[in-house]
């Protein structure tokens, strides 16, 4: 393929390579490209602080913190007096509409994000927030709001008191990572996590319109786990991500934490290991590996458990500071792929502090389900120079988009087996401090890449939040 030198702020093109395999590519669709098309600014003034080195405003894998819907974008934030707000913005727009929901932040803790969803079947926008393994705050706009945002003025008054319960369902006294995904009939699920990091369970929720059901949890956090080193007799899965396909199966990549550091070889390590994954066809009633045997059962005895066998899509061990929770993304035929990053083994085999040595050496990958049913694993060759996550998205085409931190974004076409990664755009002149979050609802409604981030700070001192739209291939 073609490269050319890559200037400051600069956007690049990636020439696909030829075409490999029946069906792999048309030899006349493009390769990724991403085009900037506008700018705007959501505060001036948003809330900035430093927790387990990332933003409460822009964690990765707060899901839906930026969705469009009907020809409408959504966002939410914290402002600099620690209130959540919600904008809004017809698409193209270059002022966002905000309103108080009526919530303060409790802590300086970055896992406390707001996620958004909406519920299809009766038009209202859901907002999960402020959680880290305790209560959370619930919030929900009156039905229609988002089925006819040009007729219904933004205001305040759209939305309901500030609830500790889904409409009077407690799920857990212990909750976290709230993600809202809704199913193909237009209900709304959430997933969250029981408990705690090391030590926990997911589990859905679903709302069908008129009320709540807690379906229960689904995966495990008992059984063995032994490595090289130790064992571990406790974990908690974390999900990647978790989506429909357009054929309504439910995806959910996942890598294990576990609870006794005894199973690294370094106490400065993360105790993260393997990438796997599991599918459900029934709406996340019952899981099943990936080659198509039963794992577990939401709300059943049975759950999805470390020692089930077939889980495990790409081995790794504990020793390598594998981040979890990256990212995750469906291509055009319902195959999963997934952006997972670690050390490589070539800049050694036992990382003795996550962040420096992630920082230094980590290195992104791509793990994806092909068209023949292996799954296949290819490094992106760009330093990640940070702790932090990386987002990842597919245009229509299916090339793949890794957007890492501070909003550099690499491409690979389908052509090439998305092995030729190119960078398209260096960052420059974004000022982000880490973690993006995309809006993944506008990439198939319209190929726009959007990308909200915030500007570097540092202390307590607020900075200006923003999203940068990219065209992406016609």
């Amino acid at each position: 393929m073609r490269r050319r030198t890559l200037l400051a702020g600069t956007i690049l093109s990636a020439v696909a390579g030829p075409v490999l395999g029946a069906g792999a590519a048309r030899a006349a669709d493009p390769g990724p490209s991403v085009t900037r098309i506008g700018s705007s600014r959501l505060d001036a003034q948003a809330l900035f602080f430093v927790s387990y080195d990332g933003l409460v405003n822009n964690n990765s894998f707060q899901k839906n913190g930026l969705f469009t819907y009907k020809g409408y974008q959504y966002a939410a934030w914290y402002t600099a007096d620690r209130n959540a707000v919600v904008g809004r913005r017809a698409l193209g727009a270059s002022t966002w509409s905000t309103v108080k929901v009526g919530h303060t932040l409790r802590y300086n803790d970055s896992h406390n994000v707001i996620s958004l969803g909406v519920s299809k079947t009766d038009g209202r926008l859901h907002l999960n927030m402020d959680s880290h393994s305790d209560g959370f705050t619930y919030i929900k706009s009156v039905a229609g709001l988002l089925d006819d945002p040009a007729g219904l003025s933004w205001t305040t008054s759209r939305f309901g008191a500030p609830q500790s319960t889904l409409d009077g369902l407690a799920l857990t006294s212990q909750f976290t990572y709230p993600q809202f995904i809704s199913t193909p009939e237009g209900r709304l699920q959430l997933s969250y996590r029981v408990a705690v990091s090391g030590n926990g369970r997911n589990a859905l929720a679903e709302y069908d319109g008129t009320r709540w059901t807690n379906l229960g949890e689904w995966t495990s956090s008992t059984g063995t786990y032994t490595s090289e080193h130790g064992s571990s007799t406790a974990r908690n899965m974390y999900l990647h991500g978790i989506d429909y396909d357009r054929n309504g199966r439910l995806h959910a990549m996942f890598t294990w934490r576990e609870q006794n550091a005894a199973v690294m070889c370094n106490g400065g390590g993360i105790t993260n290991h393997d990438t796997g994954y599991v599918y459900s066809d029934d709406r996340g009633r019952t899981w099943r590996n990936n080659a198509g045997t039963v794992v577990g059962t939401t709300g059943g005895s049975d759950r999805v458990s470390v020692n089930d066998a077939g889980l495990v899509v790409d081995p790794l061990n504990p020793d390598h500071s594998l981040m979890n929770q990256e990212s995750q993304f469906t291509d055009s035929a319902g195959r999963p792929h997934a952006i997972i990053s670690y050390v490589p083994g070539r800049f050694g085999q036992c990382t003795t502090n996550y962040v420096a040595n992630r920082t230094a050496n980590g290195r992104a990958f791509l793990v994806r389900k092909s068209s023949s049913g292996a799954w296949q694993k290819t490094e992106i060759p760009v330093p990640l120079n940070s702790s932090q996550r990386t987002k990842l998205v597919l245009d229509k085409y299916n090339n793949a988009y890794a957007i890492f931190p501070f909003g550099r974004i690499a491409g690979a076409s389908v052509a090439s087996g998305h092995t030729d990664w190119t960078i398209l755009f260096d960052g420059a002149g974004l000022n982000a401090f880490g973690e993006v979050v995309i809006d993944e609802m506008r990439i198939a409604q319209d190929g726009v890449l959007s990308v909200m981030y915030q500007e570097k700070s540092s202390g307590t001192t607020p900075s200006a939040l923003h999203v940068v739209d990219f065209r992406l291939p016609a």
